[in-house]
């Protein structure tokens, strides 16, 4: 094992950490004056162009400046109970953890580190705020590795099992193909025709953008040529899609490593690695969004303490063990990650009563047939045209509605497996989680007058990991109570009248 520095072997961050800087502000600058430089095209513009770059450059060196300064006032160190970092000029930080707090040593690098050889390391406890979390920006990327080894390297908490340890999961250049049936498509589509119409403003073009495109269409019915455009917009979604799927996932690898740590490594341009402690795992999520889940296919997210709280926001897939594949192999990801011969992602599910198909049907229709009642009375009051407009909403709306209930209704169900219980839900997302039964906190059993009626309920299981909270939805109300009191014994059992319950 790796030993720890002596107590006073202060480190500094890498220097090129200026040269960083310095180009990552040019790149700002000039992407920002393209919008001005281009809208120069008379000469009586050279004299504002030249302040521009004297504009421009002046920044860049106060950057350059700025961070050499940051370079100078930072140190840290590895001791043998904690890890230490001062920064600060104006106002000095000192900041420290507790080793044997730490849970996340995750490394980090976009283009022009990976070009230097650097990388952005986020220590982590797991825990919320601010202060739980010490960034060192940049090191070498052997300094980061040593660190990652030094700081996650401690005696394994989990017991040896059946299970492998090195590579649980290699990327599959096949998986590619679920990139496009995701809602990033459309999105990516619609943020095309934008950057578009936002790029020729620019340049004082849009109204011949926009006049181009209308002269293209002219003798094309309206309705073809909205259903054109949105064609294209769609095809450019695709087309981003699989770009953005090759920079996230290009390289991944999940890994065991010795001590108990799972680490997932990707990117293509930025690369990331992120490691989870088997000690903090509290289970699985599987999720499937529907148009994933019409191709057979899942995404495998850790249900864990502290992850989500130890990085940015816009690091949305933090949590992501396994990236869309297909559902057998999610569901063989699952059971090597949590050293289960059979995965509780795949367990037989208690079927909840037909009352819970009644609610989803009413409220799916409600959703649906509302906005069709409004578009009718608007066009009873005022043009005949709304009311055509009403039934096609209808004739398309209503079916979709019934349908996505009834999907709705067939995707909800509960159960208890081995250490693990297992709750699943939704259509649109459906998601399969198992938590494990320890790490449930506490119960929450949710009536409405509705549900009272119908002889229903909803119970949550609270946990510190994950989303923090898990629900049963639309359960029997004596099948849920039983499933919350068997999955944590006397938990809830103070608050429970029994009654035998035929089955069990």
């Amino acid at each position: 094992m790796s030993t720890a520095a002596p107590a006073g072997d202060w480190r500094r961050l890498d220097p090129r950490t200026v040269l960083v800087s310095a180009l990552v502000v040019a790149g700002v600058v000039a992407g920002a004056a393209v919008p001005v430089t281009l809208g120069l095209t008379r000469w009586s513009s050279l004299p504002a162009a030249v302040l521009q770059m004297s504009a421009g450059a002046a920044l860049v060196i106060g950057a350059a400046g700025v961070d050499r300064v940051r370079w100078h006032r930072t140190r840290y160190r590895v001791g043998e109970e904690r890890v230490d970092l001062h920064t600060g000029l104006l106002v000095v930080k000192r900041r420290s953890l507790a080793r044997e707090r730490i849970r996340t040593v995750d490394l980090t690098a976009h283009p022009l580190l990976r070009v230097l050889g650097l990388v952005t390391v986020r220590i982590g406890t797991g825990e919320q705020g601010g202060d739980s979390t010490l960034e060192l920006d940049p090191v070498t990327r052997a300094e980061g590795e040593r660190l990652r080894r030094l700081l996650l390297e401690r005696a394994s908490t989990v017991p040896p099992g059946v299970h492998r340890e090195g590579e649980l999961a290699a990327l599959d250049p096949r998986w590619i193909r679920y990139a496009p049936v995701s809602f990033v498509a459309p999105m990516l589509g619609g943020a095309a025709a934008g950057a578009v119409l936002q790029i020729s403003d620019w340049v004082g073009a849009q109204g011949e953008v926009i006049a181009w495109v209308a002269d293209r269409f002219r003798d094309t019915p309206l309705l073809w040529t909205i259903v054109t455009l949105v064609l294209a917009a769609l095809v450019a979604g695709v087309v981003g899609a699989f770009g953005l799927w090759t920079e996230m996932w290009w390289n991944y690898r999940l890994e065991r490593e010795p001590g108990g740590t799972l680490r997932v490594r990707r990117g293509l341009f930025t690369s990331r690695s992120i490691s989870v402690e088997e000690a903090r795992l509290r289970g699985v999520d599987l999720v499937e969004p529907l148009g994933v889940r019409l191709l057979g296919a899942a995404r495998l997210d850790a249900i864990t303490t502290g992850l989500a709280k130890d990085h940015e926001a816009r690091d949305a897939d933090h949590n992501t063990l396994l990236p869309v594949a297909p559902r057998e192999r999610a569901d063989s990801v699952a059971a090597d990650v949590l050293r289960e011969t059979a995965t509780p992602t795949a367990a037989p599910l208690v079927r909840h009563p037909p009352a819970a198909r009644g609610r989803r049907l009413r409220r799916s229709l409600a959703a649906s047939v509302g906005p069709v009642l409004v578009l009718a009375v608007l066009g009873t009051l005022f043009t005949p045209v709304l009311l055509w407009i009403a039934l096609g909403c209808a004739v398309v709306s209503v079916p979709l509605a019934v349908a996505l209930a009834l999907d709705a209704y067939r995707g909800l169900g509960h159960a208890l497996s081995g250490r693990y219980l297992v709750t699943r839900s939704g259509t649109v997302r459906r998601s399969t989680a198992a938590l494990e039964r320890a790490g449930v906190i506490g119960w929450t059993v949710r009536q409405s007058v509705f549900q009272r009626r119908a002889g229903l309920l909803s119970v949550t299981a609270t946990t510190a990991a994950g989303g923090g909270a898990y629900t049963v939805y639309d359960a029997d109300a004596a099948e849920g109570l039983t499933f919350a009191a068997e999955a944590v014994p006397g938990l809830l059992e103070p608050f429970l009248e029994r009654t035998a319950y035929p089955g069990r």
